[in-house]
């Protein structure tokens, strides 16, 4: 698999909700504590089956180019072979945030 054609799933946290996404390329924003994800990948439009929770993806990231999520929001990623569906789920369990403490500041 060549580096163009690499694909990766982000799950992170938004609002009580966990996004599943899956992107073409994933970037440490030059915004500390900030994840860039690039080159969204949702299903074709020839799909027979409509998932709602892919549609309301659809439409949040529509003309989007790059998004920046907060590190402390991502759950996990994965490089995987092929996309899969986009979804929005609740999020259940007891996952939280990392706290994340600041760089200390230059004198």
């Amino acid at each position: 698999m060549s580096k163009d054609d690499r694909i990766y799933r982000v799950m992170f946290v938004n609002q009580d909700q966990v996004y599943e996404v899956f992107v073409k390329h994933v970037f440490q924003s030059d915004i500390w504590g900030f994840l860039q994800l690039e080159d969204f990948i949702f299903g074709s439009q020839s799909d027979l089956v409509v998932d709602p929770s892919e549609e309301k993806l659809k439409q949040q990231f529509a003309g989007v180019e790059r998004s920046y999520i907060p590190m402390q929001a991502v759950i996990r990623i994965d490089e995987v072979k092929q996309e899969g569906v986009a979804k929005i789920t609740d999020a259940k369990g007891n996952v939280a945030a990392f706290p994340i403490m600041p760089p200390p500041t230059k004198k």
